[in-house]
């Protein structure tokens, strides 16, 4: 298997468990009222699908050779784009469908959280 299909599969892998994390904790805080599981997935889609944009950005610009350099700012544009699309989420979960701070906050961190122990784990298996 090339390196790229496998580090696709890994990110592929870390986008499923944190969708299931998303899942499993909107479940949980839907235990108190469906607004508060709604928020709580709102949360967690304002940590996900900004991922899922950096990854697919990253696997587009891998198949190309980069120059010196570029590769650097390639990566900073796409976290930065990263950064601004998770702001804006979050400000439109608040603001336009007033979401509950409290799930919506704690899905989200629970997200990061996940991708950041589930890279680890999946990384030292591999």
């Amino acid at each position: 298997m090339s390196a790229s299909l496998s580090g696709k599969n890994v990110a592929n892998r870390l986008l499923v468990i944190q969708l299931l994390t998303v899942i499993v904790i909107g479940l949980l805080f839907s235990l108190k009222s469906l607004e508060w599981g709604a928020s709580a997935i709102g949360g967690g889609l304002a940590a996900l699908l900004p991922n899922a944009f950096f990854m697919n950005f990253a696997w587009r610009h891998q198949a190309q050779i980069p120059a010196k350099g570029r590769l650097a700012w390639s990566f900073a544009l796409g976290e930065a784009v990263k950064v601004i699309v998770t702001f804006i989420l979050l400000v439109v979960a608040l603001a336009c469908f007033k979401a509950v701070f409290l799930p919506l906050i704690v899905t989200w961190i629970s997200a990061l959280v996940v991708q950041i122990l589930a890279s680890a784990v999946i990384n030292n298996q591999g």
